[in-house]
């Protein structure tokens, strides 16, 4: 029934893996080994005393969708609907029970075995409607509309586009302007170079304060423009030119336009969720919804080629444009705690993403052309 396909879930269930685990253990610093604490002991999670349930909710919720995804990969590799809720529920559990011991050894963290409870609790209810979701057909009516809809070797575009507006929730630069790794690659080398003698003239020049870069006027506007095409032209890469095309490129806008308001609501209210639409933001939302019209008939291969050119010049621009007059104090809510639950899902899917779908279209050129 799937020959042809992989399946978006397999992505996607590594991706929220790694995610949950960067959640769990963050901020990964100040590791030790706990005193007067033997290996046995620190494998008999202790049940906390205090009442936390909006902890509980986002530990319930936080693996819920982790479970689903693991549920329905295995569905969809051929496996029984009974060794699919098995596999999903066992994992899923695993994990959060292996990050909750290894929390013993972070100082900032306090592992729990009601958050173990919580995280198998929502594990096993995302894997139980997954089989529903089977049992009841829907999963196999989605199959048929993708292979109506997209291309084979889709499934890591897929994957990508569903973390899109995730990876926007995180405050950005510029409106949808990901991809702005830079500083925080360096200032991780210059944690690993520090006290490190012989490498103390790289860690100088890093240290050193850049030159401011050279801002002109269309930067934002470009950067917001190429922010908002590049995953408009990654669904075009695993579709058909055609009225399809379009379909998709709507939903990528609404999309875009919902994280980027989700996110102003959350730091500054309902009243100004909107103030993220800057006039550079009108433009480039303007300029990203002409380019999808006017390249929507062009054949896959050619699309992709654009997308690459589009994300790397997006990855190249976002440092150079201004940033909007909001992104300083979303930063810093974020960064301070205020949104820490959701601190290390979305943060490095803002910063990873573009080199993601980089990756991704990199290898779909290297194939044989299918159109």
């Amino acid at each position: 029934m799937y020959t042809g396909h992989r399946s978006s879930a397999v992505p996607l269930a590594l991706a929220f893996t790694a995610l949950v685990l960067y959640a769990s253990l963050y901020p990964f610093a100040g590791w030790r080994w706990p005193a007067g604490h033997r290996l046995p002991e620190l494998l008999l999670l202790p049940w906390p005393p205090w009442k936390t349930p909006l902890d509980d909710a986002f530990n319930f919720f936080g693996y819920l969708p982790l479970g689903l995804l693991i549920c329905i990969a295995v569905l969809r590799g051929g496996g029984h609907v009974t060794t699919a809720l098995a596999v999903a529920m066992f994992s899923a559990s695993a994990l959060a029970y292996a990050t909750e011991v290894t929390q013993h050894f972070l100082p900032s963290r306090h592992p729990s075995l009601k958050d173990w409870a919580m995280n198998s609790l929502g594990a096993g209810s995302g894997a139980a409607l997954a089989s529903l979701l089977y049992l009841g057909g829907w999963l196999q009516r989605w199959h048929r509309v993708r292979q109506r809809w997209f291309a084979g070797h889709s499934a890591g575009a897929l994957a990508l586009l569903m973390l899109w507006p995730f990876g926007l929730l995180f405050p950005t630069p510029v409106p949808w302007g990901l991809g702005a790794v830079g500083e925080r690659l360096r200032e991780a080398v210059l944690d690993v170079l520090q006290d490190v003698s012989w490498a103390e003239p790289l860690a100088r020049a890093l240290a050193a304060p850049d030159a401011a870069p050279v801002r002109g006027p269309l930067a934002e506007p470009l950067a917001s423009t190429l922010g908002l095409l590049a995953p408009v032209l990654l669904a075009y890469a695993v579709t058909l030119p055609g009225l399809r095309r379009l379909v998709l490129a709507a939903g990528a806008l609404v999309l875009g336009f919902t994280a980027m308001t989700l996110s102003t609501l959350l730091n500054f209210g309902p009243a100004h969720a909107l103030a993220w639409m800057t006039p550079a933001a009108a433009y480039g939302a303007g300029a990203a919804a002409v380019l999808a019209l006017l390249l929507a008939p062009l054949p896959r291969r050619l699309v992709q080629g654009l997308a690459l050119v589009a994300l790397t010049a997006l990855v190249v621009l976002v440092p150079q444009a201004g940033g909007d007059p909001y992104f300083a104090q979303n930063l810093q809510d974020w960064e301070q705690g205020r949104f820490v639950h959701f601190h290390g899902l979305t943060q490095w899917l803002g910063l990873l993403w573009p080199y993601a779908a980089i990756v991704w279209l990199l290898t779909g050129l290297a194939r044989p052309p299918r159109d």
